[in-house]
């Protein structure tokens, strides 16, 4: 779970892979660099949730705010957060699963659900690789 090993690489080409089968896939990025949903949305740079949240309350946050359609139809979630080393990663993360909790997203159909998480995350414990 380290960083530079290849998580963002790894995970957003097993979300267009999945795309490219007809399968629906929810994206959701989880590192400050916007690596793996910037790829998706054609090198666009992604709206975050953690910009969103700067922006307006939670509950005045839509899903069209929120998802952006990347490759073949994707849905993508890009969390964003602070720089490396200047904030904590995991708040955001917590704040944007509230928030896709409150939107009910993983209530649809998707057939995967993908998480690029960055390393300092995965190597605390908030997540497994």
């Amino acid at each position: 779970g380290k960083g530079g090993i290849g998580k963002s690489t790894v995970v957003s080409n097993l979300s267009a892979y999945y795309s490219s089968t007809e399968k629906k896939v929810l994206h959701i990025g989880c590192d400050p660099k916007h690596d793996s949903t910037r790829s998706l949305i054609h090198g666009s740079a992604p709206v975050t949730a953690v910009d969103l949240f700067k922006e307006k309350s939670l509950s005045k946050i839509t899903e069209k705010d929120l998802v952006m359609k990347g490759f073949k139809g994707i849905d993508c979630i890009e969390v964003g957060g602070p720089e490396p080393g200047a904030g904590c990663a995991g708040l955001g993360i917590i704040k944007t699963m509230e928030l896709i909790q409150s939107l009910k997203l993983l209530e649809r159909e998707y057939d995967y659900v993908l998480f690029d998480v960055l390393g300092d995350v995965v190597c605390g414990g908030f997540a497994m690789p």
